[in-house]
């Protein structure tokens, strides 16, 4: 059994989910059986091409080396969330963007499509990537999600309100279940209606936040926008386990598992940190090492701060 997991951050959270990494390898007594890590998704500031959370920053070329390095000198690969709605084709002449996945492009990392603009220059342009459909994409029909398996991606993700339903899920060919990934604990509110609008506000977020730190620091420079006002960004991790669409341990190692799933995506690249040790915690640690892994966890976190 693979109980593969695809973690959030490899920019902001690089320490803990190297740390997790690492104690995977040097302590797997600690955790249930069959875990590995799949990936750790991400982007580095202020790519525009980032879309489903916003990051800020500004990543120079040696940090993003030694990110790099260090995840995939694990064997992990670093997974860009190329998923910004609102690109277009005068996106993708960005510097910053290019120089990124050229520095990546070495056959292990991949990227998180939404747009058919950036899947086209994905594979025009960096083919060794492995490609993955993204969540954003909202497929909420059974023939849609069947369509999409069909078609040349490494891995689906599907949307959050398909978890869960097991009678829906079993109409997916067994051939293509290991090829989906599921979004096991989703803050979002199940079949939110503001969704997609909420991801179009990040992604034109993302696009000024790229553009100011292009000019550098100009006089007079700044970008101006409304606030998204969603009461899940204030959830904790804990709070989530009500929602109808959060996936249990126990459904990801037992009828998940039993069907044929395997990759298993955890959300949190928006969070506090607790809230993503939480997370980790929970969905990995065996009862008897969690307090040992969430102690640990945290201390090597926060003495990198």
């Amino acid at each position: 059994m693979r109980i593969r997991f695809h973690l959030p951050d490899f920019y902001n959270f690089a320490y803990l989910n190297l740390a997790l990494i690492d104690m995977i390898k040097e302590n797997p007594e600690y955790f249930r059986e069959g875990v590995e890590i799949a990936s750790v998704y991400g982007c580095f500031p202020p790519s525009p091409w980032n879309g489903g959370r916003n990051i800020n920053g500004l990543a120079n070329e040696k940090v993003m080396e030694e990110i790099l390095h260090e995840f995939n000198s694990r064997g992990v690969p670093c997974r860009f969330t190329l998923t910004n709605p609102l690109l277009e084709e005068k996106h993708m002449s960005d510097k910053f963007s290019n120089t990124m996945l050229r520095l990546a492009d070495n056959g292990l990392n991949e990227a998180i499509v939404n747009t058919q603009v950036m899947e086209d220059y994905m594979r025009k342009n960096f083919p060794k990537f492995k490609l993955t459909s993204s969540t954003c994409k909202q497929i909420r029909t059974m023939e849609g999600v069947i369509a999409e398996l069909e078609k040349d991606y490494s891995l689906v993700v599907l949307d959050y309100n398909w978890n869960n339903k097991f009678d829906e899920l079993e109409k997916i060919p067994e051939k293509y279940r290991s090829r989906i990934e599921v979004l096991i604990n989703a803050y979002c509110f199940p079949d939110c209606k503001r969704r997609g609008e909420h991801y179009r506000y990040l992604g034109d977020q993302q696009i000024r936040r790229s553009t100011i730190n292009a000019m550098g620091s100009m006089p007079g420079v700044s970008v101006q926008y409304e606030q998204f006002e969603c009461p899940a960004l204030e959830k904790t991790f804990l709070e989530t386990l009500e929602y109808s669409t959060h996936v249990p341990p126990e459904n990801v190692f037992g009828k998940y598992a039993e069907m044929g799933f395997e990759h298993f995506k955890i959300e949190g690249r928006a969070m506090h940190p607790l809230n993503v040790i939480e997370s980790f915690v929970y969905y990995m640690a065996k009862p008897e090492y969690k307090d040992l892994v969430r102690l640990k966890l945290g201390l090597m976190f926060f003495r990198q701060r």
